[in-house]
């Protein structure tokens, strides 16, 4: 009998347009809820097995084989640069990783005169590659959330952090100084998995791709 399919998911604001990808395919259990408290749920109709993780924690989960299949955002595998299979673009959670320091424009407070230019984020390796292509040397403070916040009270000159529509970095009188990268959800396969479920897994990056190309079907994330 074969193993049921298991598909790692994350909570938080692109679990509902997740779901609703899935659903289009036919592969959500029945017993599924957003509001659960469960972290697993199972639908031997269907043979998938969803998994509740934190987002940071999808690409590891895939990676090591624990899920066959998840949903990442492309910032995280652009950090975690974990080896794994990334066959869709979701076309959905729609963002962009940017480099942002104190618009003096607005008269906002700059605390610039460190040795070394700071830089706050919460993607460490992101920041270390872009600024070592460039030749410059950076202190990085690794930061775990309001990293807009730093600049502001003198921790850092600038941040590296993601934005969509740029409303929050504006709010907090920040500019973008430079686009690192462009970022959506993506369709990620443990490679061992695409070998040993073949016939599943490229049955389901078939249907995803078709329903993909009908976006206006999904929720907006």
């Amino acid at each position: 009998m074969e193993q049921p399919l298991v598909i790692a998911l994350s909570k938080g604001r692109l679990l509902e347009t997740a779901i609703a990808l899935f659903k289009k395919v036919g592969v959500v259990p029945d017993k599924f809820s957003t509001k659960s408290r469960r972290l697993t749920f199972e639908d031997k109709k269907s043979g998938v097995k969803i998994l509740l993780v934190r987002a940071v924690d999808v690409p590891t989960y895939v990676e090591y084989g624990a899920a066959d299949i998840g949903i990442a955002g492309k910032d995280l595998l652009i950090e975690q640069m974990c080896d794994v299979y990334e066959p869709v673009d979701l076309k959905f959670g729609e963002c962009r990783i940017v480099l942002a320091e104190v618009d003096t424009a607005n008269n906002a407070p700059n605390h610039r005169g460190y040795s070394k230019l700071r830089v706050a984020t919460k993607y460490p390796n992101i920041t270390e590659r872009y600024f070592s292509e460039k030749g410059l040397p950076i202190e990085i403070i690794k930061l775990y959330g309001s990293i807009e916040l730093a600049p502001l009270v003198g921790l850092a000159d600038q941040i590296v952090d993601l934005s969509s529509s740029g409303e929050t970095l504006r709010l907090h009188h920040l500019k973008v100084v430079d686009e690192i990268a462009s970022c959506s959800a993506r369709l990620v396969v443990n490679r061992a998995s695409l070998k040993l479920k073949y016939p599943s897994i490229q049955k389901m990056i078939r249907d995803i791709k078709k329903v993909v190309g009908r976006k206006q079907e999904l929720p907006v994330s």
